[in-house]
This record gives C-alpha cells, structure tokens and sequence, in this order.
C-alpha cells in the first residue's frame, strides 16, 4: 500500500491521547512486512524491530500515536457533556466543531456548543468564549439518557475530520500531529534494504501530554541513537512573519536545531545534513520554537542518547484540520532511510 494511503488510512483513524489502540492496531498492519519482531511495552507502546548483525548499533524511530483530543468529565442533568482537554487545544477554533465521542456501545456524533451570539451582551460577543462555557452537544434530553446512550465520564472524544485531498500535492485531515509522523516511519522501514544496524520503529503514546510514552519507550529500547519523525509548525500563511518561523511547506524536511526541551547533538546534524546533501534532499533548519518533540525525553534517558527530530511542515496544527504537502512527507521518509543506510560512516 502507498504511502499516501497509509497517510489517509492514519489520519482517519482515532487515537486522542492515551487511547492510541486503533493507531497502534493499524501500524502493526502497515509495519509487519518490513519488520522482524513486534512488540507491546506495559504503557502500550508499539516497537517494531528490524534486526542487524550481532552487536550492531541501534537506532529507534519514534512517531507519537496520539492526537489532541477531549474527554468526558462530567454529564450535566440536562445531558449535556463537560468535556476537559487532552493537549494544547486553542480555545477559539473550538465552537460548532463536529464531534465523535467513543463509548462503550460505539460512535456518537455531537457538536461543540456555547451561549447563542443572538442572546449574548454586545461584550460578550467581542471575546472568545472560555472553554468553561463550551459544552458538548449530543442529542440526549437528560443525564440518564446519556448514560442509557452508554456515554460515560472518561470516554475520549475526537474530532470528526476526514483526509481530503487538495491541489498541488497538498492533503489537508485530522490528526497530521503525528499521524503523518507515523506514515514517514512506516516507509522509512520499507525503502530499507541491507542494513547492518537494527531499527527499532517505536508507536509512542501520550505525547501531547508530557512526552510520556517516548521515556518509558527509550528507557527499554535502550538505542544508541534517536530520531523523533513529527511535525512542525509552517509559518507560510497571512498573519506569520519570517522572523516567528521561517519553515515553509514544500521546501522540505526541517531539522531541528533547538527547540524548549532538545540542543541536537552535533553528531546527529551533521549526519542528516551530509545525508541530505548527498541526496540532493532539501531540508529546512528550525530553530527557537516553543514546544517540543519525543526527541526530548528520548535524549535524557539512562547515560543519555544523541537524538534528533526530521519534521514535516504543516499548516493548522493542534486544530481539528491540518494541510501539509506529500512531498514533504515522502522526503521526510527518504531522509531518514538514507541517513540510516549512512549510519556507521558518523556512529
């Protein structure tokens, strides 16, 4: 299968933070012709390993699984749901959204809801409602009604999107951050030929919150080198000035220099720029963004692991719909195959 299909296939599936099983689920399917062994840690990461000679370097690839997302925190007796967020989430793109929530007897569809503009005070109507204000709409007349629907505080709740695609090989979905991440790892493993070291492609779950999943990973992985494959803000729309971000989607993959949680070791830019150079890839250098990559606890695990993030610019994200640009993905993956087939020339 492409991997613009792997894409969509990832991007329409479900997995707000701490309930990655369908993702997990898929990636063992799209992962399991190009890998040796598959495992599932004890916080539900999925490692996938393709094995190199006896006492090999190792190098872990890490894509988070999860998505930003809602959850059930509370029924109002009217049946209305109070939702809480799992991720950065901007208030202001939040009402009217379309909805699913995931309960025990299936699907439920529903809408983001808040004070009508036609009853507001003219005040009111100047600020971006609170996330306080918002509740979840799902149809039910009354607390038991939702709960009889099988609705239940907990329940994960995610946007209700679907892959399109756009002009000039741009795609716009749900959940790029990361699922696009997941696609570049999956063909990262399968334009991967002879190779002397082992690969570890590792489905990490809880990013959105803390970086979570990519710790407990590392720590049992133990790689001598990382690469966290993830997305990153493009800074190519009205409103954005060069001087906030200068990465731009269809100039190719951007490497991370700094960002709040990760200094890449030196050893690891340099391998990806010689890398891409020799490719004749073009990359972008970010630098100084807020925000941080699995990257950056990968980095601080036991004696500490040089480690480093191949990004994919993308319009929108951490909002329900996101653009990017299919060939950016499909670099960000030859990038990192290339630099992998490399690897004894730098490690």
């Amino acid at each position: 299968m492409s991997f613009k299909n792997n894409l969509e296939r990832l991007s329409n599936a479900y997995g707000v933070t701490g309930r990655e099983k369908q993702v997990r689920e898929l990636l063992i399917e799209m992962l399991k012709p190009y890998t040796d062994e598959i495992q599932i840690d004890k916080l539900e990461n999925l490692i996938a390993i393709k094995k190199g000679k006896k006492d090999s370097l190792k190098i872990m690839l890490a894509a988070h699984m999860d998505e930003v997302g809602l959850m059930v925190k509370n029924i109002t007796k009217d049946g209305f749901i109070q939702p809480f967020k799992l991720g950065g989430i901007d208030d202001r793109i939040l009402p009217a959204q379309k909805l699913k929530i995931h309960t025990k007897n299936g699907l439920y569809p529903c809408v983001i809801g808040s004070k009508p503009p036609h009853v507001q005070k003219e005040d009111e109507r100047k600020k971006v409602v609170a996330f306080d204000n918002l509740f979840i709409d799902v149809g039910a007349d009354s607390r038991e009604d939702a709960i009889n629907m099988g609705i239940a505080v907990g329940d994960p709740i995610a946007f209700d999107v679907q892959y399109t695609e756009l002009c000039n090989d741009k795609v716009m979905g749900k959940a790029f951050d990361n699922r696009a991440g997941c696609a570049v790892m999956v063909e990262t493993m399968r334009l991967l030929k002879d190779i002397d070291c082992t690969v570890c492609a590792v489905g990490t779950v809880q990013e959105e919150v803390g970086l979570r999943g990519a710790a407990v990973a590392a720590f049992g992985v133990n790689p001598d080198v990382a690469l966290a494959l993830d997305v990153t803000t493009s800074g190519d729309v009205p409103g954005v000035k060069e001087t906030d971000t200068n990465i731009k989607m269809g100039k190719g993959p951007a490497l991370t220099v700094t960002d709040s949680g990760l200094i890449t070791h030196p050893k690891i830019l340099c391998w990806l720029q010689e890398t891409a150079n020799k490719e004749n890839i073009d990359i972008q250098l970010e630098s100084g963004l807020p925000g941080s990559t699995d990257a950056a606890r990968i980095a601080l695990t036991r004696q500490g692991i040089p480690s480093g993030t191949i990004s994919i610019p993308t319009r929108y994200i951490h909002s329900p719909v996101s653009v990017m640009n299919l060939k950016d993905v499909e670099n960000s993956a030859k990038l990192a195959a290339s630099a992998i087939q490399r690897i004894k020339k730098h490690f």
